[in-house]
């Protein structure tokens, strides 16, 4: 298996204790339960992990059933992030998703009974999705017990099926006022609920937040395994090839198919900056201060008094985050603060 083989040509890349491991980037649960177990022995063979690693599997609802299930409970596999996206068939269909509303909830009400840490995705932005039945697909999440839910605006990407609708006329453009509009229906109904919006799009209760996503946002290093998987040690950035079979056949020959760039100060600093902006940690400038720099610092403090004013970020105890206000706005907040090389 050339998964196998990776992990072992890279276990010199991670010298530090392991916290998480993620099965994820396609459809990882068609892996058997022998190869899941396989692959953690493998890691946990070659490389140091600590005691309580959070250890996740996504997955989509088709592929769960309760056998499917039970065996995962079995395996060191501790949390699911299970792709839900919508609760009703018309969405579903929209999004040309595999399984349907019935699977959906059919394979969380098993999973919950098996594994208390569950995530899942959902959807908002869809064309013909009203508040009314956005607020229902929260009730339900609500309903089931769930402790942490991601959520994005459905967005359109070029070459993509609804792209070509869109273009031709077959379909709306995306309402983005829409898209507001959930989004803080989004943020009204997780806090009534006890979750707390960590970073834009996820919303956890306390004990439940991702630990994988969050080393990734606080700039941990992190090595990825598999066709077009990414590494990142804090200087350089990597990824594999996409195609199966060069990669196969690379690691035949015990050779690792990536392409490495090499990460200038300013790319750290917008990383610094975006991953900052999204999150409810913020921007500590102490930090920036001692990481890149007075000047640095200065850019940054110049560029956010606009931001200051208009409400969309806020500066309190040398750290600045983003305003409720602001939350839909950081792509176009982050532009104004990046350094441009």
């Amino acid at each position: 298996m050339a998964l196998i083989r990776e992990l072992e040509l890279c276990k010199n890349e991670i010298t530090q204790p392991i916290e998480t491991i993620y099965f994820g980037g396609g459809t990882p649960s068609i892996l058997s339960i022998k190869e899941i177990n396989l692959l953690l022995k493998t890691i946990y063979t070659n490389y140091t992990v600590i005691d309580d690693a959070e250890i996740t599997l996504e997955a989509n609802p088709d592929d769960l059933n309760e056998e499917k299930i039970i065996n995962l409970s079995k395996t060191k596999v501790n949390r699911l992030s299970i792709g839900v996206q919508s609760f009703f068939n018309d969405d579903l269909q929209f999004m040309n998703r595999a399984h349907n509303a019935n699977e959906a909830l059919k394979s969380l009400q098993i999973a919950t009974k098996y594994f208390n840490n569950i995530t899942i995705d959902l959807i908002y932005g869809i064309p013909h999705l009203s508040n009314e039945k956005w607020r229902n697909n929260l009730k339900t999440v609500f309903d089931l017990g769930i402790n942490h839910i991601s959520s994005y605006a459905l967005t359109v990407e070029e070459k993509t099926a609804l792209y070509q609708f869109i273009k031709k006329g077959k379909i709306k453009p995306l309402d983005k006022e829409l898209a507001l509009a959930q989004y803080h229906i989004l943020l009204e109904e997780t806090q009534k609920q006890g979750f707390i919006n960590y970073e834009t799009s996820n919303f956890g209760k306390q004990g439940f937040f991702s630990k994988h996503n969050t080393s990734y946002w606080l700039g941990k290093p992190y090595l990825g395994i598999g066709p077009s998987a990414h590494s990142y040690n804090g200087k350089t950035r990597s990824w594999n090839v996409k195609n199966n079979i060069q990669y196969i056949n690379a690691l035949k020959k015990d050779k690792i198919p990536q392409e490495i760039e090499m990460l200038s100060e300013n790319d750290v600093f917008n990383e610094t900056i975006m991953i900052g902006l999204r999150t409810i940690w913020g921007i500590s400038l102490n930090e920036i201060e001692e990481q890149f720099g007075f000047t640095k610092k200065k850019h940054l403090l110049e560029q956010i008094q606009k931001h200051l004013k208009n409400n969309t970020l806020s500066l309190n105890n040398s750290t600045i985050t983003t305003t409720k206000k602001g939350k839909f706005l950081i792509d176009g907040i982050a532009s104004d603060l990046f350094l441009v090389d």
